[in-house]
């Protein structure tokens, strides 16, 4: 996996809804559920997915919000795979109950 340069990461966030880039290294999104279950179920899913491409994001549960925070720390930084995770967490949302 390699870095994203400056460009390839601006391209990339274009494309990303609602996420926003934190300290240069990562990328952050809160998602808002309608109860505390449904939250849960969705990390669920996320743990799953990840352990299935053995890349994890960092997974704070907050009553009804979830954040979520990814990067690349054998590449120092953002690769393709932290987008193509987002994307694929935002297509899970996007079919979890809200």
């Amino acid at each position: 996996m390699e870095r994203l340069n400056e460009e390839q990461i601006a391209k990339e966030m274009e494309n990303l809804a609602d996420w926003k880039r934190v300290n240069e290294k990562w990328v952050e999104r809160r998602y808002r559920f309608k109860n505390y279950l449904s939250g849960v179920r969705f990390v669920n899913e996320i743990a799953e997915y990840a352990e299935k491409k053995k890349h994890h994001p960092f997974i704070s549960i907050d009553y009804k919000v979830v954040t979520l925070k990814i990067s690349s720390w054998q590449a120092k930084g953002l690769t393709d795979l932290d987008f193509e995770m987002a994307e694929y967490f935002n297509q899970l949302y996007n079919k979890a109950e809200q």
